[in-house]
């Protein structure tokens, strides 16, 4: 009895795995844990001043904008894998890839090349009057480029390759034998789409449409460009100009209510649904080629995304860099490229590092309650950037001063603010925001591994570190890279926390295109702007690569 006591002891334990882990899942989820808090228990309580002015209108435009982006983007995305996985015609192969690069392009400099062609002095308006013989805008009609359905576009053509990606892979998995018994019953081309493949790949597009929608509702850059007021812009007014933490909190907590809503629903809508394959031996589709008309219809459909999320990006950054090439050698910029690798190398290799050990500890603990963080710390990167800095920076502020002042009291100097005032905070909000994606390649990694490799390890007398130094992690070399290059990408593009926490005369890229394009000043914004699409390009390629059937 008192040996089952001593083991039993032992197993409640705590070990430095499982309290490791509470700690990562801790400060992960604290972010989001402060937001609410602070929601709750504002310092001047504005909440009815924003519900009669403009929260109606934050949320209007922003379930409006919402909508619009989803519905272009399932059209766009799953038009366009239907079209690559069920039919052939030129260059189909390509477009089957190059469908993903817009991902490559964050949103707001898609917006502001957008507004650079369609405005007056754009090329296109430019090209009119100069066929036309118009001489001013009074002479004809052309639609106002700031608008909320021009965001609509932008955010659409950004977004679209998430439904894409799922669509196409969903459409491939199908069975060729369904679609064979549906034309033997008379299924013209229409009646297969609409009858057959989408609604077996409803589980695919609604998880494309969620992420669309989150990304939506977490965009700044693109919303603000074209003066169109949603909570996200809401957040930064509140506090930057209103000087209100307590109300920027509270409509973040709004956004985080709308994201969370979102995947309820996502989830809910898939609970009860079954979709199986018929057998193991399933027929893959086989694609029909296409000639004449209906294949350059098909092409055509395809270019048009891609030409707006990404040919259009691409080709106005590029003239404006070609136009003023010593924009490359402007004050700044070579600054701006080192703070960005600086705290994109660093935010990577501490969120795949912290997921890594989160990971093994979990798998190691035999606690429960360390087991329920996992789910949690995905809240993270469900959270959009403005809500992860009001969330950060408030409580780190506040921690700060404390600190300083504690050293102030124990040896009479004032350190100032060690945290807030360097890119600690950004390099913490990059590692919150992104800790799911690292998490999720390093779970599917460790999952890979057979147990019978560790298990001999512990045998010969390796201990849990020596197993993860000696056994997993060459292993997982692959994805483990993988997660850091993925990691570092988002926080080149990330814009909404790096505005908000970034130190007093901090640059990094994407800061520096959107404070230059912000002044339309966008020649001066291009070689910053084409920098951070380079950088992302990489990863999409990586991911064009491990998606190919």
């Amino acid at each position: 009895m008192t040996h089952q006591k001593s083991q039993l002891s032992r197993l409640d334990r705590p070990d430095l795995w499982s309290v490791g882990a509470v700690v990562i899942g801790f400060v992960v989820v604290a972010p989001v844990l402060a937001v609410i808090w602070l929601a709750f228990h504002p310092t001047e309580n504005i909440w009815p001043h924003l519900m009669a002015t403009v929260l109606p209108r934050y949320v209007t435009n922003t379930v409006i904008l919402a909508a619009g982006v989803g519905v272009l983007s399932v059209a766009m995305g799953t038009g366009a894998a239907w079209l690559v996985v069920m039919y052939r015609f030129p260059l189909a192969r390509f477009l089957d890839q190059a469908l993903l690069f817009p991902l490559a392009i964050p949103a707001y400099i898609g917006a502001y090349a957008l507004v650079d062609f369609l405005d007056y002095s754009g090329p296109l308006q430019g090209a009119l009057r100069l066929a036309m013989g118009w001489t001013s805008a009074k002479d004809y009609a052309f639609p106002e480029v700031h608008s909320l359905g021009f965001a609509m576009l932008v955010l659409a053509a950004a977004f679209y390759p998430y439904v894409y990606l799922l669509a196409r892979a969903a459409f491939r998995e199908q069975s060729g034998g369904t679609y064979e018994v549906a034309r033997a019953l008379g299924a013209g081309p229409w009646g297969l789409f609409w009858r057959v493949g989408l609604p077996l790949a409803r589980p695919a597009l609604a998880a494309g449409l969620a992420l669309v929608l989150m990304e939506t509702v977490a965009d700044f850059g693109t919303v603000q460009h074209f003066a169109v007021q949603t909570l996200t812009t809401g957040v930064f007014s509140t506090w930057l100009n209103g000087d209100n933490a307590g109300g920027a909190a509270q409509l973040a907590g709004v956004i985080l209510v709308l994201i969370l809503g979102l995947i309820f629903v996502e989830r809910s809508s898939r609970r009860n649904a079954r979709f199986h394959k018929p057998s193991r031996a399933v027929r893959p589709v086989v694609p029909v080629q296409l000639q004449g008309l209906p294949a350059w219809g098909a092409l055509l459909a395809c270019l048009v995304p891609l030409s707006l999320g990404f040919g259009l990006p691409v080709g106005v950054m590029l003239a404006h860099a070609l136009q003023k090439p010593k924009a490359w050698l402007a004050p700044g910029l070579a600054q701006a490229m080192i703070n960005t690798l600086t705290v994109g190398v660093i935010a990577a290799v501490l969120t795949v590092a912290a997921a890594t050990f989160l990971i093994q500890g979990l798998r190691l603990s035999r606690h429960r309650t360390a087991r329920l963080i996992l789910p949690l710390t995905t809240l993270g990167y469900a959270a959009p950037g403005a809500v992860l800095a009001v969330g950060i920076l408030i409580p780190l502020a506040a921690f700060d001063h404390r600190l300083a002042d504690a050293i102030l009291a124990v040896t009479g100097h004032d350190p100032g603010l060690l945290l807030t005032g360097t890119a600690a905070a950004l390099v913490l909000a990059y590692t919150v925001r992104f800790f799911g994606i690292a998490q999720g390649a390093v779970e599917a990694a460790f999952g890979r591994v057979a147990p019978t490799l560790p298990m001999a390890a512990r045998s010969l007398g390796q201990t849990a570190g020596g197993v993860l130094q000696r056994v997993y992690l060459p292993l997982m070399r692959g994805s483990v890279s993988t997660a850091l290059l993925m990691v570092f990408v988002d926080c080149v593009k990330e814009l909404p926390a790096t505005l908000m926490l970034r130190p007093f005369n901090f640059n990094t890229l994407s800061t520096r295109a959107y404070d230059l394009a912000s002044l339309e000043k966008i020649t001066e914004a291009a070689p910053a702007a084409l920098l951070v699409i380079a950088f992302s390009l990489i990863a999409v390629a990586i991911m064009a690569r491990s998606s190919r059937a």
